[in-house]
């Protein structure tokens, strides 16, 4: 493992925003009504239900987010006999924490078999630390920014299964004897964890010194703590260069592409033609996950 990155593991889905649908009048004309929504039941694309004396069809994939307030749906008209209620204007279901783009059901859709370990909760609790992660530019460009983050986690964790790095017998070479601190934590406390899967004694202490927690002498914290896991890994994305040019997030927000995000990450070992089928594997997350969340991918995919 390079000493200059730090690998990544690592979603999430839009903020469900308010529609106002006007009623349609004549019910002596409307189709009869789908079955009733449920907030339960996974609605992939084209299936229908009907709510509050309308029809609606989902786009896409969904679960609990309620028709008419998510443009996940698509109105189809009144439906039965009696007289359509108006659709609220404004949004019942709660919305990500901290307008967040994605959402949990979207998330959820990201990493249906994540680690436990790896909750929504946690990764919405570390947002406060870099507000403007997924937070600036046009709603396309947060998008963006969250797509490419969440696929460059999933690519270094499995689908966010590994919480620690696999390979035990690196674990000894990750202290740095020639810093002044020292491996307080021991010589092989070091190993990469979380969704970016840290390693290293000077990037625990550069991360903890960073989001004021001491991880140079408590690392486990990365593997027992879902926020601190997420914070180490978006404190690598809004703040390391890694072997790149510019950190992941200035990539996204700047219009470098996504390309430029993998090469911050691990570049030295996959750009350049190094390894395309990894670079590759990483492009095929993003562009899912952009279409997850309603987006385009935009340009400057590889690198």
């Amino acid at each position: 493992m390079s000493r200059q990155r730090i690998m990544a593991a690592f979603a999430v889905t839009a903020a469900a925003s308010a529609l106002t649908v006007a009623v349609q009048a004549s019910p002596a004309a409307a189709a009869d009504c789908a079955a009733a929504w449920s907030s339960t039941k996974v609605y992939t694309g084209g299936t229908s239900a009907s709510h509050k004396g309308r029809n609606w069809t989902a786009k896409w994939w969904t679960q609990n987010e309620t028709p008419g307030s998510s443009d996940v749906w698509a109105d189809k008209g009144a439906c039965g006999s009696a007289t359509p209620t108006p659709t609220p204007t404004t949004n019942p279901t709660t919305p990500a924490p901290g307008g967040f783009v994605v959402s949990e059901a979207q998330f959820n859709q990201m990493f249906p078999n994540r680690n436990s370990f790896y909750t929504y909760k946690g990764l919405t609790a570390a947002l406060s630390a870099y507000p403007g992660f997924a937070r600036t530019g046009t709603d396309t460009v947060r998008k963006q920014e969250a797509a490419a983050f969440l696929a460059n986690v999933n690519h270094e964790t499995g689908g966010l299964v590994h919480i620690v790095e696999q390979n035990t017998a690196n674990y000894p070479h990750y202290c740095d004897t020639s810093q002044s601190y020292g491996c307080p934590a021991g010589q092989s406390a070091y190993y990469g964890r979380g969704p970016i899967q840290l390693s290293w004694n000077f990037n625990y202490k550069a991360a903890g010194d960073a989001l004021g927690i001491d991880l140079l002498r408590n690392p486990n914290l990365v593997q027992t703590d879902a926020a601190v896991a997420w914070k180490t890994a978006l404190w690598y994305w809004n703040t390391q260069k890694g072997p790149g040019t510019m950190t992941p997030h200035d990539a996204i927000v700047n219009g470098r592409g996504f390309g430029e995000t993998i090469r911050s990450i691990n570049g030295s070992l996959e750009c350049g033609g190094r390894n395309p089928a990894q670079v590759q594997s990483r492009v095929n997350s993003y562009q899912r996950f952009t279409q997850i969340l309603g987006t385009t991918p935009g340009s400057n995919l590889t690198c």
